[in-house]
Protein backbone atom coordinates (compact mmCIF):
# COMPACT_ATOMS: atom_id res chain seq x y z
CA UNK A 1 0.00 0.00 0.00
CA UNK A 2 1.20 3.17 -0.57
CA UNK A 3 -0.27 6.12 0.81
CA UNK A 4 -0.41 9.32 -1.40
CA UNK A 5 -1.30 12.51 0.84
CA UNK A 6 -3.57 12.83 4.16
CA UNK A 7 -7.00 13.48 3.17
CA UNK A 8 -8.19 15.32 5.71
CA UNK A 9 -7.31 15.89 9.73
CA UNK A 10 -10.40 16.05 11.96
CA UNK A 11 -10.58 17.73 15.51
CA UNK A 12 -13.18 18.22 17.41
CA UNK A 13 -14.76 21.68 17.69
CA UNK A 14 -16.98 23.41 20.56
CA UNK A 15 -18.81 25.41 18.06
CA UNK A 16 -18.42 25.01 13.83
CA UNK A 17 -19.46 28.48 12.93
CA UNK A 18 -16.71 29.97 15.17
CA UNK A 19 -14.26 27.75 14.33
CA UNK A 20 -14.47 28.44 10.54
CA UNK A 21 -14.72 32.34 11.25
CA UNK A 22 -11.69 31.99 13.51
CA UNK A 23 -9.49 29.99 11.06
CA UNK A 24 -10.63 31.93 8.04
CA UNK A 25 -10.19 35.25 9.89
CA UNK A 26 -6.77 34.25 11.11
CA UNK A 27 -5.09 31.94 9.34
CA UNK A 28 -6.36 32.88 5.77
CA UNK A 29 -7.85 29.49 5.68
CA UNK A 30 -10.93 29.13 3.01
CA UNK A 31 -13.86 27.00 4.13
CA UNK A 32 -13.89 24.94 1.32
CA UNK A 33 -16.91 22.11 2.61
CA UNK A 34 -19.95 21.49 5.52
CA UNK A 35 -21.37 18.04 5.71
CA UNK A 36 -24.38 17.75 8.33
CA UNK A 37 -25.97 13.79 8.75
CA UNK A 38 -28.21 12.87 12.15
CA UNK A 39 -26.56 9.64 11.73
CA UNK A 40 -23.04 7.85 11.68
CA UNK A 41 -22.26 6.62 7.94
CA UNK A 42 -19.85 4.42 9.41
CA UNK A 43 -21.55 2.83 12.49
CA UNK A 44 -25.19 4.53 11.70
CA UNK A 45 -25.37 5.88 15.56
CA UNK A 46 -27.72 8.18 15.84
CA UNK A 47 -25.26 11.24 16.79
CA UNK A 48 -26.43 14.92 14.80
CA UNK A 49 -22.60 16.44 13.94
CA UNK A 50 -21.42 19.35 11.75
CA UNK A 51 -18.17 18.27 9.76
CA UNK A 52 -16.73 21.50 8.61
CA UNK A 53 -13.37 21.27 6.14
CA UNK A 54 -10.62 24.32 5.94
CA UNK A 55 -8.33 24.72 3.10
CA UNK A 56 -4.94 24.50 4.67
CA UNK A 57 -2.76 25.21 1.31
CA UNK A 58 -0.76 22.77 -1.29
CA UNK A 59 -4.31 20.22 -1.00
CA UNK A 60 -3.71 20.02 2.83
CA UNK A 61 -7.64 20.28 5.02
CA UNK A 62 -8.21 20.75 7.91
CA UNK A 63 -11.54 19.68 9.50
CA UNK A 64 -13.63 19.84 12.36
CA UNK A 65 -17.01 17.83 13.94
CA UNK A 66 -18.89 19.76 16.07
CA UNK A 67 -21.53 16.79 18.18
CA UNK A 68 -24.23 18.90 20.28
CA UNK A 69 -25.41 15.64 22.17
CA UNK A 70 -22.39 14.75 23.32
CA UNK A 71 -20.43 15.44 26.48
CA UNK A 72 -18.39 19.09 26.43
CA UNK A 73 -15.49 18.45 24.71
CA UNK A 74 -12.31 18.24 26.88
CA UNK A 75 -8.47 17.52 26.27
CA UNK A 76 -6.68 14.41 27.57
CA UNK A 77 -5.57 15.61 30.79
CA UNK A 78 -2.12 12.82 30.99
CA UNK A 79 -0.80 14.56 28.13
CA UNK A 80 0.82 18.02 28.59
CA UNK A 81 -0.37 20.66 27.00
CA UNK A 82 2.58 21.22 24.68
CA UNK A 83 2.68 17.56 23.17
CA UNK A 84 -0.54 17.61 21.18
CA UNK A 85 -0.60 20.13 18.67
CA UNK A 86 -0.64 20.68 14.79
CA UNK A 87 1.55 22.70 13.13
CA UNK A 88 1.80 24.17 10.01
CA UNK A 89 4.33 25.46 7.85
CA UNK A 90 4.58 29.26 6.59
CA UNK A 91 6.98 30.15 3.96
CA UNK A 92 9.56 32.55 5.90
CA UNK A 93 10.85 34.46 8.61
CA UNK A 94 8.93 37.54 7.68
CA UNK A 95 5.47 35.18 6.98
CA UNK A 96 5.86 33.94 10.82
CA UNK A 97 6.66 37.12 12.27
CA UNK A 98 3.68 38.88 10.52
CA UNK A 99 1.71 36.06 11.48
CA UNK A 100 2.45 36.28 15.38
CA UNK A 101 2.09 40.39 15.12
CA UNK A 102 -1.39 39.75 13.23
CA UNK A 103 -2.29 37.25 15.72
CA UNK A 104 -1.16 39.29 18.93
CA UNK A 105 -3.17 42.34 17.61
CA UNK A 106 -6.59 39.69 17.60
CA UNK A 107 -5.57 39.07 21.04
CA UNK A 108 -4.38 35.97 20.60
CA UNK A 109 -1.48 34.82 22.94
CA UNK A 110 1.81 33.47 21.18
CA UNK A 111 4.84 31.89 22.32
CA UNK A 112 8.14 32.43 20.22
CA UNK A 113 9.34 32.50 17.78
CA UNK A 114 11.10 29.10 19.24
CA UNK A 115 14.22 28.41 18.10
CA UNK A 116 14.49 24.71 17.04
CA UNK A 117 17.35 24.64 14.98
CA UNK A 118 16.53 23.60 12.03
CA UNK A 119 12.91 25.51 12.00
CA UNK A 120 11.71 28.24 13.95
CA UNK A 121 7.94 28.55 15.26
CA UNK A 122 5.19 30.22 17.15
CA UNK A 123 2.55 28.77 19.33
CA UNK A 124 -0.75 29.57 20.54
CA UNK A 125 -4.56 28.24 20.74
CA UNK A 126 -7.59 27.98 18.87
CA UNK A 127 -10.41 28.43 20.18
CA UNK A 128 -11.40 25.24 20.66
CA UNK A 129 -8.00 24.78 22.67
CA UNK A 130 -6.08 23.17 19.99
CA UNK A 131 -2.49 23.95 20.28
CA UNK A 132 -1.29 25.05 17.38
CA UNK A 133 2.32 25.97 15.48
CA UNK A 134 3.41 27.82 12.42
CA UNK A 135 6.68 27.11 11.65
CA UNK A 136 9.53 27.95 9.12
CA UNK A 137 11.76 25.69 7.75
CA UNK A 138 15.29 27.04 8.26
CA UNK A 139 17.61 23.82 8.39
CA UNK A 140 20.40 23.55 6.08
CA UNK A 141 20.95 20.14 3.67
CA UNK A 142 23.68 19.22 5.66
CA UNK A 143 22.01 19.86 8.99
CA UNK A 144 19.04 17.40 7.84
CA UNK A 145 21.79 14.83 6.42
CA UNK A 146 22.96 14.82 9.87
CA UNK A 147 19.91 13.95 11.16
CA UNK A 148 18.98 11.18 8.49
CA UNK A 149 22.38 9.35 9.57
CA UNK A 150 21.36 8.83 13.36
CA UNK A 151 17.31 8.89 13.81
CA UNK A 152 17.80 4.87 14.24
CA UNK A 153 20.46 4.97 16.40
CA UNK A 154 18.62 7.21 18.14
CA UNK A 155 15.48 5.51 18.29
CA UNK A 156 17.21 2.36 19.35
CA UNK A 157 19.31 3.92 21.87
CA UNK A 158 15.93 5.75 23.18
CA UNK A 159 13.55 2.76 23.22
CA UNK A 160 16.04 0.90 25.01
CA UNK A 161 17.16 3.88 27.92
CA UNK A 162 13.74 6.40 27.62
CA UNK A 163 16.17 9.15 27.96
CA UNK A 164 17.49 11.63 25.43
CA UNK A 165 20.31 10.33 23.27
CA UNK A 166 23.27 12.78 22.82
CA UNK A 167 23.68 12.14 18.87
CA UNK A 168 21.96 15.32 17.44
CA UNK A 169 22.68 17.43 20.56
CA UNK A 170 24.31 19.79 18.31
CA UNK A 171 20.71 21.33 17.93
CA UNK A 172 20.39 22.55 21.33
CA UNK A 173 24.13 23.02 22.32
CA UNK A 174 25.09 24.98 19.51
CA UNK A 175 28.13 22.57 18.26
CA UNK A 176 27.39 22.39 15.19
CA UNK A 177 28.00 25.80 13.95
CA UNK A 178 31.28 25.26 16.44
CA UNK A 179 32.14 22.09 13.97
CA UNK A 180 31.81 23.66 10.83
CA UNK A 181 33.82 26.66 11.64
CA UNK A 182 36.57 24.53 12.66
CA UNK A 183 36.43 22.47 9.20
Amino acid sequence: MLIERIHHVAYRCKDAKETVDWYTRHLDMTFILAIAENEVPSTKAPDPYMHVFLDAGNGNVLAFFELPTQPEMDRDRNTPAWVQHLAMRVDSMETLLAAKAKLQAAGIDVIGPTDHTIFKSIYFFDPNGHRLELAYDCGTPEMYQQLDEVKWDMLNEWSKTKKAPMHARWMHDGSMSSQEDSS
